[in-house]
């Protein structure tokens, strides 16, 4: 899913050489170090309570998420036969447009610009904000001033230059591994057990919407299947690392919501807006919850910065493939930074931001947005699966899925699934994603009738 998304730069020349392809560097425990590192992010932080409002028992909550790793592993093994028989950094636009022609691409490109990425930026700073709140409440939009402050000053800080190094990255990473070694033993060795909960709301949903927020957290996995290219005796460790990572990733997910469960209790688990704190509150009281709020908080920056970062790279790729955009493909020297990319970008992710407001479900909203544009773009890559098999039957594949064509299928089933609840389950959020998505058809037309750049 869109907050961790795909990597995308749009298929320059140089890149289609022997020369330029990926070549096999990584052994198992770096590729799985790898995956695990890209999938767990900030989110994990927020969809529990979500997916426990929309699942029924505890029972059916942990299902949910056991059969969230296991779709996962089915969609990262189509994405790696496509990844390492067609190896190239452009990914999904590359798959699209070999697949559906130009067309495609290019509705995936500006659906990538306006939804996909832009949503992963706000999705990541109502997350930021809903924890920053926890340790200094502005109001009742605390959430969404936290947020638009998170985005407008990381997006300055881009476009001045001035880049979190990789040892400021790897404290950030340590902060949130820490956040998650807290919460488990706050709520499975701290916490007294709970078996009942103040009352409230009843708990109502139902599982396509939960689905979509389960595999919101699994997302990555995705952008995980690029490196199969690069990963040594590719044929007998791509089916190793994914396994192994996403099994990591599956137990450490199912840890997290069974101390949320045993620490919180279901419903009272279903109703918090900060999960992580509210648990760590009921053992450490105030201190324990604003620590882990800060340690959330700090840690989601770091994501929001490295989203805004390759964001306005693909628009700025984006802006030299297609004449109507050129103006993202300007570069500004100095300091080296593709500026516009940078400002239309943060724009775009403000008025997300005010989206979310008006909704008041800021986390949730962004959901909503960027689902059914995600899911319909997954389903077609699905489909690339099956074409180009078909299309290109002598094409050497280093990796095959196995048990074709029924795991592509199956795959492509869950994606038209997941495709339908979020037109079906979701609000106000789904109908402005893909409003904008359907703003790039004429976009499309106009770019046609443009000179070429």
């Amino acid at each position: 899913m869109p907050r961790n998304g795909e990597r995308m730069l749009l298929e320059p020349t140089a890149l289609t050489s022997e020369q330029a392809r990926p070549q096999p560097s990584l052994a198992l425990i770096d590729a799985i170090a790898l995956i695990v590192g890209v999938v767990i992010g900030a989110g994990i932080f927020e969809t529990p309570a979500l997916v426990a409002a929309n699942t029924g028992n505890a029972t059916f909550l942990l299902v949910t998420w056991f059969v969230g790793g296991v779709v996962s592993v089915i969609g990262a093994l189509c994405y790696s036969e496509l990844a390492t028989t067609y190896p190239h950094v452009g990914g999904n636009y590359y798959y699209l447009k070999r697949t559906f022609g130009d067309e495609t691409a290019f509705l995936f490109a500006w659906a990538r610009m306006t939804v996909i990425q832009t949503g992963s930026i706000v999705l990541l700073a109502f997350v930021f904000g809903d924890y920053a709140a926890q340790l200094v409440s502005l109001g009742p939009f605390s959430a969404s001033i936290y947020a638009a402050l998170a985005i407008a000053l990381l997006s300055a800080l881009n476009i001045i230059g001035l880049q979190f190094g990789k040892q400021t990255q790897n404290w950030l990473t340590a902060a949130k591994v820490l956040g998650l070694i807290l919460v488990v033993l706050a709520g499975l060795l701290v916490s007294p057990s709970v078996n009942t909960a103040p009352p409230g709301e009843p708990i109502t949903g139902n599982w396509g919407l939960a689905m979509l927020f389960v595999l919101l957290s699994y997302g990555g996995w995705n952008e995980a299947a690029y490196i199969s290219a690069e990963i040594r005796n590719g044929r007998r460790n791509i089916l190793r690392s994914l396994l192994w990572s996403i099994g990591i990733i599956t137990v450490i997910y199912l840890l997290i919501n069974l101390a949320c469960v045993r620490g919180l209790g279901f419903a009272a688990m279903a109703q918090s807006s900060a999960v992580a704190a509210d648990l760590m509150r009921r053992p450490f009281g105030e201190v324990g919850a604003k620590l882990i709020s800060l340690l959330i908080a700090i840690s989601t920056l770091g994501a929001i910065n490295a989203t805004i970062f390759t964001g306005a790279r693909t628009s700025f790729a984006l802006g030299q493939d297609f004449s109507l955009f050129g103006f993202l493909g300007r570069w500004q020297p100095r300091p080296s930074a593709p500026t516009p990319a940078f400002l239309l970008q943060g724009a775009i992710a403000l008025a997300l931001v005010v989206l979310g407001t008006i909704t008041r479900k800021g986390f949730e909203t962004m959901v909503d947005y960027t689902a059914p544009v995600f899911w319909f773009f997954f389903l077609l890559s699905g489909v690339s699966l099956l074409v180009l098999r078909r299309r290109e039957p002598d094409r050497v594949r280093p990796f095959q899925v196995p048990l074709y064509p029924y795991i592509p299928l199956l795959f492509c089933a869950v994606c038209g699934y997941l495709f339908y609840s979020s037109l079906a389950y979701t609000g106000l959020g789904a109908i402005a994603g893909i409003a904008m998505v359907g703003l790039g058809v004429p976009l499309l037309v106009w770019n046609r009738r443009q000179p070429e750049m």
